[in-house]
């Protein structure tokens, strides 16, 4: 029993499973040419509450991390996809979270550190400046940074 509750403490989700192992139109992306396709094609609001699920925020905060209105995502709910815009910010906050999940070695360290302000970011939370790709890339550069014991 001890190593199923250790297995649990280290579970790092790839963002394939942070979107749901069902929810795309397309087999499951194996590279980045493979998640364009997805992106593409839309990806399926059920991977909207996947990954709520995995990383605990309201349909209100998700809306607000991904810059999409949430009368859109509960019209795209209806609708049972995202357009491609839609799904690459989906995908780009799943890619972030895994590799927070990467740096910390824990889903929930990952995702206090994500939820958390950071002076690093002028006091701005790291998931509230993944609605642009210059944001995802700013907290991906600091988790690097963290990665290799450079702080500053």
């Amino acid at each position: 029993m001890a190593t199923i509750a250790s297995a649990a403490l280290h579970f790092h989700p790839s963002a394939e499973i942070l979107l749901g192992s069902d929810t795309r139109p397309s087999p499951t992306p194996r590279s980045p040419f493979d998640w364009v396709s997805s992106i593409r094609q839309g990806i399926s609001t059920a991977s909207v509450d996947a990954i709520i699920g995995y990383i605990h925020l309201s349909r209100a905060e998700l809306a607000l991390v991904l810059g999409i209105p949430e009368r859109t995502l509960a019209r795209r709910r209806r609708e049972g996809v995202l357009n491609s815009e839609e799904s690459a910010k989906l995908v780009r906050l799943a890619r972030v979270v895994e590799r927070a999940v990467e740096v910390f070695d824990d889903l929930d360290a990952a995702i206090d550190w994500l939820k958390s302000a950071n002076a690093a970011f002028s006091g701005a939370t790291p998931l509230s400046l993944l609605d642009t790709d210059v944001g995802a890339e700013s907290v991906l550069d600091a988790l690097g940074r963290i990665e290799h014991g450079v702080f500053a």
